[in-house]
């Protein structure tokens, strides 16, 4: 299928956002700084208002994680649900001002306080940093004995009631994390995967159809996830979570895809395989778009339907904790 026109007009824009810094060779390419840069200054987005929104720490094994909580209510209202949000960004770019606008409203579509989470980068912090913060933050929202952090709990974070959520590398972290938490023993009401990085292999058909001029280029990922992985076992699932032997017992999941974007053929084989263990999961696939359109809604219509499916998700899984047993995978695409 062509690409949508709103991606057409994007993948313009980016181009011109990308193009290398004045007095640059040709070709050159760009540092980490510089990229760090362009990301922090990229597509302003208006960004909704809501009654509760601090910046915490929780502790974490490296020094305190940065958190940005959300609550679409005031803390009066009591104890909300609430969704652990991983950003992307390759593990090296990002941070929680790059995903603001989202976290806000998904906070405010779903009713839920979102947990935003400053974890650390690479390459200056190389796996397992990132998912070592991402689970910090986990264990101390769910209630993990001994991990309850004072720091959540009067901020009015339910326990019980917890969600992973994730796009790109951050898809990543909260896989991995779904599966901490499974393996830890801390039920998790739902993991929602954002076109997630699954492998570290490198080697699908949509790697190889999407590698160059469709937003996230191949090279560059593949540059990030060597700095990330340092010298880890490209199987480890905390790094390759399509590569764990067995995924029953993982939480409910949501997975959401672009057709044009390298990481949705190893996105897929995720759901299906979480699927095939016995796991309730919904895929689907939204045709003609790009990497990066769940976040940007104001320039892909296809992103404000994919949140609107995700909310959709969480309210159901914060309001159905205790649904046990398998599901089919129920895979659907959007034009």
């Amino acid at each position: 299928m062509p690409v949508h026109p709103q991606t057409a007009s994007f993948l313009e824009l980016l181009a011109s956002w990308t193009a290398p810094p004045a007095g640059a060779g040709d070709g050159a390419e760009p540092t980490i700084a510089q990229m760090r840069e362009r990301i922090g200054a990229a597509f302003p987005v208006e960004r909704r208002e809501l009654p509760y929104v601090r910046d915490i720490a929780v502790p974490g094994p490296g020094g305190p994680v940065p958190v940005r909580l959300y609550r679409p209510v005031p803390l009066a209202r009591g104890p909300l649900p609430a969704v652990v949000y991983l950003h992307g960004g390759g593990w090296v770019l990002g941070g929680v001002d790059n995903v603001d606008a989202a976290c806000r409203d998904l906070a405010h579509a779903a009713g839920c306080a979102v947990l935003s989470v400053g974890y650390r980068l690479a390459p200056e912090h190389p796996f397992p940093a990132a998912v070592e913060d991402a689970w910090a933050v986990v264990a101390a929202a769910a209630g993990e004995p001994g991990r309850r952090g004072a720091a959540l709990a009067r901020h009015g974070i339910a326990p019980g009631a917890v969600a992973v959520a994730g796009d790109s590398a951050g898809g990543n972290i909260a896989a991995a994390a779904a599966l901490l938490a499974r393996d830890r023993g801390l039920p998790l009401a739902h993991q929602l995967l954002v076109y997630p990085v699954t492998d570290t292999a490198m080697d699908t058909p949509s790697w190889r159809e999407y590698g160059s001029g469709y937003g996230l280029d191949a090279g560059t990922l593949a540059r990030f996830m060597d700095l990330y992985r340092g010298g880890a076992d490209p199987a480890d699932f905390r790094l390759a979570p399509l590569r764990a032997p067995d995924l029953s017992g993982a939480a409910p999941a949501t997975v959401i895809t672009a057709e044009c974007d390298i990481l949705r053929d190893e996105a897929e084989a995720y759901a299906r395989r979480l699927a095939a263990a016995g796991v309730p999961v919904e895929l689907r696939r939204y045709d003609g778009v790009v990497h990066s359109f769940f976040l940007l809604p104001e320039i892909f219509d296809a992103g404000a339907e994919a949140m609107a499916f995700a909310v959709r998700r969480l309210r159901a899984a914060f309001g159905d904790r205790e649904r046990e047993g398998g599901a089919p995978c129920t895979t659907g695409t959007s034009g």
